[in-house]
């Protein structure tokens, strides 16, 4: 068990150092970065469904007695993100202004992400205490889409008015919270058992939703033949990383 925990907590370190991704950005011109990253986003979307559908769902499935209430959970996971980001506005209020300070969506922005790294390490939690295999899987999910998440998270810090030490520090802060969620996870939630039957189709759905509802829009903005196959491999590659890790299970 005590493996577990420290899979767990070393893992959410590792998600939450990401967020200093943003000096590898810093490094890169602006039209070179938004070129490039629809390759980081479509990895991340065949790993999200994959984990989601290669690794959490089953691994629910296998331990409920009632599989009607774990697609139940699935949809509620779904929901759960779908009613998160409509509260948020994570998508919206993009073009409130504000006379002077910082603009309204970089506060949005940090709230938003808090939230959301602070679900993604209840998540990692969960999953290493199903089994370290399924753990890894998720950590690695996580991974690839918080890599153009945080990419384009600091970008829209700097775009709002915030320094680039000061973006690069509020995002790591944000980033953080993934670990105060692992914490809770293991304080409040110390029952393997439970926590798969509940939470892991839950996240599944929420990894499901970011996937397809987040992640796939962006996607399509992309017109051009040659770059729209570049993202149906990298979504391949994304969901074949995810395949490979069920040997280690």
């Amino acid at each position: 068990m005590i493996s577990t925990y420290v899979y767990a907590f070393v893992s959410v370190v590792v998600v939450s150092l990401i967020s200093f991704v943003g000096v590898f950005a810093l490094s890169l011109k602006e039209e070179v970065l938004r070129k490039y990253i629809f390759i980081f986003i479509s990895i991340a979307v065949g790993a999200l469904l994959g984990d989601a559908l290669i690794h959490l769902i089953p691994e629910a499935l296998e331990t409920s007695t009632n599989t009607v209430l774990t697609s139940v959970l699935v949809i509620i996971g779904i929901l759960f993100f779908f009613v998160l980001e409509k509260f948020l506005h994570w998508h919206h209020h993009g073009e409130d202004k504000e006379k002077s300070g910082v603009h309204p969506v970089g506060k949005l922005i940090l709230l938003s992400d808090g939230i959301h790294n602070f679900l993604d390490g209840m998540i990692i939690g969960t999953s290493f205490m199903v089994s370290i295999p399924v753990g890894l899987a998720t950590t690695l999910a996580v991974i690839l889409h918080e890599i153009p998440q945080e990419i384009g998270d600091f970008a829209v810090l700097l775009h709002s008015g915030y320094t680039k030490r000061r973006a690069l520090w509020l995002n790591f802060l944000s980033a953080f919270t993934a670990i105060l969620g692992v914490i809770v996870l293991f304080v409040i939630g110390n029952i393997a058992e439970l926590s798969s039957k509940f939470f892991l189709p839950i996240a599944a759905g929420g990894f499901i939703y970011i996937a397809v509802a987040d992640l796939i829009p962006e996607l399509q903005k992309t017109k051009e033949v040659k770059y729209s196959i570049l993202q149906i491999m990298a979504v391949i590659a994304g969901v074949l990383a995810m395949v490979a890790l069920t040997f280690a299970e």
